[in-house]
């Protein structure tokens, strides 16, 4: 055999061996993420989840800890979770095979899995790997000192790294600040000192093959619906990263695309987190059920207040397992609730009832509610309701409690509408703003459970986390703002989620805004702007029958003339009623003179 032959067999032999050993150091096993948490909040849980979906092998730093790292979400901070790394990185510093990746787990998602992720970190040829955005803060006076870049993101971003765990160990054991000194601006000062930059073998993730920061580039980034799972796709440089991160104000954005990313929904298997955590109480007693504080708000008269009403004693849970408040601010309606308590007071013999005579203005009321719920340690839920919501699911309350969430409603819409009690989006100004999926929510052509940033006039919420984190916040006053937007700004700024469900059919709104209060019997025009709550009310309940069966229906008492269910007994009263109150019927006398003829 030649030396030449020779000397290519070793130099194939060489860049095997290499090869392989490049494949053992880049294994899955070889992959540790580590993020920083004090709380398991909502974001955290979500986090959590997607990385078990994908098998990541993930170190919580924090848990349980006070955070002393600064408000991170108005100015900088975030320093004690580099003295966490430092601490925890000291551990690793000597295992060379060792890839360690750091990401924020309140406002991050995993979209793909360890051997992606490996994969293109391989690629990109570099042993640390941060993650890019499009502005560079904290200190917008280095931006002139970070390299040129031609296509991608320039500046760092240190939600999201991933490189050897030896150099990383280095990197930190620099840090010798404060915790609410800043991180990123302690990363950036690293990365931009050349020397250290070469030291490390450090670049960024600029055209976000691995990290995808969300801040600055909302608008880059789409669903990609793919066989049984959902990727986010960046427009901009046809990428789909592995780490999905709402830094900054695009939170809403995350829960947006957290929807689907990576299976929580999908055309081939609808909803694949809906059956997730879910409580059962099929064979508890009725007296360990849950305690709910139902909350009633009348703030406006509204058609069909009777029926409204009467569903509250219809729900499928003990009338002993509920707290009922009623506010009514509608003098017309004190007739309803007065009857409503005659016959159903021994339901609810607890129930505190507040009048318009008390003068107490929506945002009080609701707050004097939620505040009951608060105190009492063994409230367990609080369920608010508006007098314009038709609640005809009579499971309604069973089925939000087992879906064990934080914050939940049961999507309703108005009959043959798009209006709903849910925003799917909001805009700059925090108002309405349609996302791409409400319109198929709505119309039930998507199924689950959807994060969103707005919900009104039907909701469950915990007591405990009534009594944790939202104990000292105002959920419904705040000067020149409705009681509906402070409520579910509130809930966003504790990064608590707010979910609506479509799963079941729970019931409608009844649109008020035409209710003439005027008229007699104010229900009887309502055919058109409710007309499925008209013909509950004033249709008999046998009248679709008479086309099914009509013999057994119809009945015919002489030649041409046909005796069939139409009208309601209520109908038929109201109908009189509403004549005779008019006052000219038959000339005006309220009798009818018979005719000799």
């Amino acid at each position: 055999m030649s030396s030449r032959r020779i000397l290519c067999f070793v130099a194939l032999a060489f860049f095997w061996s290499s090869t392989s050993a490049e494949k053992r150091r880049l294994s899955p096993e070889n992959l540790l993420v580590v993020t920083a948490a004090t709380e398991e909040t909502d974001g955290f849980q979500r986090f959590m989840r997607t990385a078990r979906e994908f098998n990541y092998t993930v170190k919580v730093l924090g848990l349980g800890e006070d955070w002393k790292g600064g408000d991170v979400a108005r100015t900088v901070g975030g320093g004690q979770k580099v003295r966490w790394m430092k601490k925890e990185l000291l551990k690793h510093s000597d295992n060379k095979d060792l890839v360690i990746m750091f990401v924020d787990s309140y406002d991050v998602i995993f979209a793909s899995g360890p051997e992606e992720l490996l994969s293109k970190f391989s690629r990109l040829g570099h042993r640390v790997v941060f993650s890019a955005e499009g502005f560079c803060w904290p200190d917008q006076r280095l931006a002139s000192r970070y390299p040129e870049v031609h296509s991608g993101k320039r500046y760092l971003n240190s939600g999201g790294f991933i490189g050897f765990a030896s150099d990383l160990s280095a990197i930190v054991q620099q840090w010798k600040y404060k915790d609410n000194d800043d991180d990123q601006l302690f990363y950036t000062r690293i990365y931009l000192d050349k020397a250290q930059r070469t030291k490390f073998n450090m670049t960024l993730d600029h055209r976000s093959r691995i990290f995808q920061n969300l801040n600055g580039a909302v608008d880059e980034v789409v669903l990609k619906f793919e066989r049984a799972k959902v990727r986010a796709r960046n427009v901009a440089y046809d990428t789909l990263p592995v780490i999905i991160h709402g830094n900054g104000p695009t939170k809403l954005q995350l829960n947006y695309l957290g929807n689907y990313v990576p299976t929580a929904w999908t055309y081939e298997s609808g909803c694949g987190i809906c059956d997730d955590d879910l409580l059962f109480f099929t064979d508890v007693p009725d007296e360990e059920l849950p305690l709910v504080y139902v909350a009633v708000f009348i703030e406006h008269a509204t058609p069909f207040m009777e029926e409204f009403l009467d569903r509250l004693t219809t729900l499928n849970y003990p009338a002993g397992r509920i707290r009922l408040f009623i506010h009514n601010n509608v003098v017309y309606h004190e007739r309803h609730i007065q009857r409503f308590w005659e016959r159903h007071r021994a339901l609810f013999p607890d129930a505190l009832l507040v009048g318009p005579e008390e003068n107490l203005q929506e945002d009080k009321a609701r707050t004097m509610a939620v505040e009951a719920c608060k105190k009492d340690p063994e409230c367990d839920y609080y369920f608010s309701i508006d007098s314009d919501v038709a609640l005809t699911n009579p499971d309604t309350l069973r089925i939000l409690i087992e879906e064990n969430k934080s914050v939940i409603a049961p999507m309703l819409s108005k009959h043959g509408k798009l209006w709903s009690n849910f925003w799917g989006a909001l805009s700059p100004e925090g108002y309405y703003s349609r996302s791409e999926d409400y319109i198929e929510i709505v119309q039930g052509k998507r199924i689950g459970l959807w994060n969103v940033p707005y919900i009104t006039q039907a909701y469950l919420i915990k007591g405990s986390m009534l009594r944790s984190t939202l104990s000292q916040v105002s959920l419904y006053v705040d000067e020149g703002m409705d009681p509906d937007m402070v409520f579910c700004r509130s809930i966003r700024d504790q990064g608590i989620f707010m979910f609506v469900s479509n799963r079941d059919e729970f019931g409608r709104l009844v649109a008020s805004s035409n209710f003439n209060t005027s008229r007699l019997h104010p229900d009887m025009w309502q055919i058109f702007d409710n007309p499925m709550d008209w013909k509950e009310k004033y249709i008999n309940e046998n009248y679709s029958k008479i086309f099914e069966d009509e013999k057994a229906f119809v009945e015919q008492p002489c030649p041409d003339v046909y005796w069939f269910p139409a009208f309601s007994d209520k109908m038929c009263d109201h109908l009189v009623e509403t004549m005779e109150d008019h006052g000219e019927w038959s000339g005006g006398s309220h009798k009818v003179t018979p005719h000799s003829d």
